[in-house]
């Protein structure tokens, strides 16, 4: 079988993270150690803590029933905490002794499905919360909000006469007119068209930006995460696999949950020998300083393969999926081992074809790995 490999090791410092330009920034939300349960039995989120700095986009990404609407809820005082605690600008809102009621958190939330009153046009949606306010003042604060996201004559519709997308901008309008400490998301995209998803993704960071809110999102999807956060959490079960840039996120992962969670990932078996780890794919570095006869996985991605017909070759394509700019295949190695190798939309090869393979990665990320069983 003929195959190439080719690594570097990556140099963090040369990727261009949204992260760092926060690093200076003051911490708006801290979390320390918290744990919450719906029952005794099975804590919901466990021991986690991080903190979220001002002007942020903190995005919670994992699967269903992994715990971050759990934490979302929260830190918006809608679920007490077991353990830990949780400081607003300094402020301790949450712990087992004490608990701050939501209104008094100064905290916006735009929830899934809008939660936006059928009964009040868009204006007063808007302005429901400001009755404390001169109505001079109300109309002012309300007016600009219509003009920061693009909803200028739509004020005295109801929300049944908007489209989704618009009726979005209703419920981030009611919330950013609170002006806020800290912005809250639960999955906003969800309910819209991809078209319309993507292009209210770009409104809404534009306008968070604009705005200089300190916003968390929670999102089932990598693709949105990366599109909208400075950082991502990634949560499993109930627990923080990893905090980082998204860029980090991808090509570091720190597990291999979030390795293929956060897109597409195979990992293929090797073992250490004379300094490198040798695979069925060729040999990479040892970036886990493990010791001689140690086995590993090397994560591979599929723009990290480069498919080379080759009628003499033992690899052999055996589905290929259609992407529009690419096309997505899947390739059986002699072990059995599945691969896959993203390739332009241009380049078709037919179930079967014998191809080599050439792995280029940037850099190489290894995980311990059990040794095989012995027959």
């Amino acid at each position: 079988m003929h195959t190439l490999a080719r690594t570097r090791p990556i140099n963090t410092d040369q990727l261009p993270t949204r992260a760092n330009a926060f690093s200076q920034a003051v911490s708006i939300l801290e979390l320390h150690s918290i744990s919450c349960a719906y029952d005794s039995s099975r804590p919901a989120v466990r021991d986690m803590s991080f903190s979220v700095r001002e002007g942020e986009i903190l995005c919670l990404l994992g699967p269903s029933g992994c715990g971050k609407t759990t934490v979302l809820r929260a830190i918006a005082g809608f679920e007490p905490v077991q353990s830990g605690e949780i400081l607003l600008s300094g402020r301790v809102v949450s712990s087992l002794s004490e608990t701050v009621p939501t209104e008094h958190r100064r905290i916006g939330m735009v929830f899934q499905e809008y939660a936006l009153f059928p009964h009040l046009r868009v204006a007063d949606n808007i302005a429901f919360g400001l009755n404390h306010l001169p109505r001079a003042e109300r109309k002012r604060l309300v007016d600009e909000m219509l003009c920061l996201t693009g909803l200028e004559g739509f004020e005295r519709r109801y929300p049944h006469e908007l489209s989704g997308g618009q009726q979005q901008r209703v419920a981030l309008s009611r919330a950013l007119v609170q002006n806020p400490v800290l912005l809250l998301l639960d999955e906003p995209f969800s309910n819209l068209d991809p078209d319309m998803a993507s292009r209210m993704r770009q409104e809404v960071h534009a306008l968070l930006r604009r705005m200089n809110i300190t916003s968390i999102m929670v999102t089932h999807d990598h693709d949105e995460a990366f599109a909208m956060a400075d950082r991502i959490a990634v949560l499993n079960q109930g627990v923080l696999e990893q905090i980082d840039s998204p860029e980090l996120i991808y090509h570091l992962p720190a597990t291999r949950f979030v390795a293929d969670f956060v897109g597409q990932a195979d990992f293929i078996a090797g073992r250490i020998h004379q300094g490198l780890v040798h695979t069925e794919l060729g040999t990479f570095p040892n970036t886990l300083n493990g010791s001689e006869g140690d086995h590993v996985a090397v994560m591979i991605r599929p723009d990290d393969v480069h498919l080379v017909p080759n009628k003499s070759a033992e690899p052999r394509i055996v589905a290929r999926q259609f992407r529009g700019s690419e096309n997505l295949y899947t390739v059986q190695l002699p072990s059995g081992q599945i691969v896959h190798s993203s390739e332009s939309s241009t380049s078709v090869y037919q179930d079967g074809t014998s191809v080599d393979l050439h792995v280029s990665a940037t850099h190489t990320v290894l995980f311990q790995a059990e040794a095989p069983s012995r027959p």
